[in-house]
């Protein structure tokens, strides 16, 4: 009773239904919205101009600037040339404010 039986291929399969992969579901995509299209919509929906119906975004969406205003450069910073000029600057404005109280 405690011989070990090789069982057949064809049982394993069966059984085995772990090892086996589902088919990925197949959805449609129609397109992706790209930023400028978002801001149309933004600008064209109401429902976009309220936040949880309370709060009024209006003169939040007149003002908002676009992507490309907001982009800037990567400029790498150097401590010293850093430190020099916010000095510098510094100083120049203490000379200004001391001059204008000794007039």
């Amino acid at each position: 009773a405690d011989i070990p039986v090789i069982p057949d291929l064809e049982d394993v399969q069966e059984e085995d239904l772990a090892m086996q992969m589902a088919a990925p579901p197949s959805v449609q995509v129609n397109r992706v919205l790209t930023y400028h299209d978002l801001d149309k919509d933004l600008m064209k929906y109401a429902a976009f101009q309220t936040l949880d119906g309370e709060v009024d975004l209006k003169l939040l969406t007149k003002v908002l600037a676009p992507e490309h205003e907001l982009r800037e450069d990567d400029v790498s910073w150097d401590w010293d040339h850093l430190f020099t000029e916010v000095s510098s600057e510094l100083v120049t404005e203490w000379d200004l404010g001391q001059s204008e109280r000794e007039d």
